[in-house]
């Protein structure tokens, strides 16, 4: 079963479904144990009675140190749930007739990083079946499908029409802000670079350079300026890194439509896949998608 993303009390909640044909009992101890998690949990886990404790392996993108939780339920073999850092995991097993059924849901603070939560929670879940099995696992090579997959099923790559202008904000997974900035940039520092700009804008000067953060340039129209062009970079760890995109006094769905565009190529460039050239159908396809909403 794909993921579903629903929001509770104002918070997002991914929520996945796993049938496994062994008795709740074994399931029980592949989901709680340490040993066993270490099959398919993301993380190393710890668990000294509430506290838990979380190391990253050498090669995951991420420092090592994962951070505290705390044990929040544990009814054997029924329900197992914990906080990791600021994010609740629940794992419930319902008894099946032909074994058991595996309901996992994880309550998340940013809505952003689902787009890449839930292909990695889903290649746990899928790590974790075969492990039940007894089978071999082979993750996936391919992430950025996955990831894009995710981000358009629950519409993380949609801008707003705010009074401002177009506003985008979107996710940047585990990308570190000198790397981000360098492919924005180029190495470009008195002009507009190129990766900055969609083809339909016409860039000006740039007003403000603030590396690896903040790069800020004025649009024309006819040769005038409008307002500018915003890129915001942020990082958190243990969070990832995000980008925030406006155009000011830009409006309508051919603005959002373009910089959508963009926003996705720049996305698969940070992923390592550099896209060329200008895909117009799709460009032609948001725009009438963004006047239909």
């Amino acid at each position: 079963m794909d993921a579903e993303l629903r929001m509770i009390e104002g918070k997002p909640v991914l929520r996945f479904e796993r049938r496994l044909r062994h008795s709740p009992e074994k399931v029980w101890r592949v989901v709680t144990e340490p040993a066993e998690m270490k099959h398919w949990f993301p993380a190393e886990v710890e668990i000294d009675g509430q506290k838990m404790r979380f190391t990253f392996p050498e090669a995951a993108p991420v420092d090592a140190d994962g951070g505290e939780g705390e044990l929040l339920e544990s009814d054997p073999p029924k329900v197992f749930a914990f906080r990791w850092i600021n994010d609740v995991l629940r794992f419930e097993i319902l008894p099946r007739e032909d074994g058991c059924l595996l309901v996992f849901t994880a309550v998340v603070t940013n809505k952003l990083s689902v787009g890449r939560d839930a292909p990695g929670w889903t290649t746990c879940l899928d790590a974790l079946v075969a492990h039940a099995d007894g089978t071999k696992f082979e993750p996936p090579t391919e992430w950025l499908p996955r990831i894009e997959h995710y981000i358009a099923k629950f519409g993380l790559d949609e801008g707003t029409d705010s009074a401002a202008g177009v506003l985008f904000v979107r996710d940047l997974v585990w990308k570190p802000l000198d790397e981000v900035w360098q492919l924005l940039t180029e190495g470009t520092e008195d002009a507009v670079p190129t990766r900055a700009a969609h083809p339909g804008l016409q860039p000006g000067r740039v007003t403000r350079s603030e590396a690896p953060r903040l790069l800020e340039y004025e649009w024309l129209r006819d040769g005038e300026p409008q307002g500018v062009v915003r890129w915001e970079f942020d990082h958190v760890p243990l969070q990832g890194t995000t980008v925030t995109l406006l155009q000011e006094n830009a409006h309508g769905p051919e603005a959002l439509a373009a910089w959508h565009v963009h926003l996705e190529l720049f996305f698969a460039a940070t992923q390592g896949e550099i896209r060329c050239p200008w895909p117009a159908e799709r460009e032609e396809e948001l725009t009438k998608r963004y006047a239909e909403r």
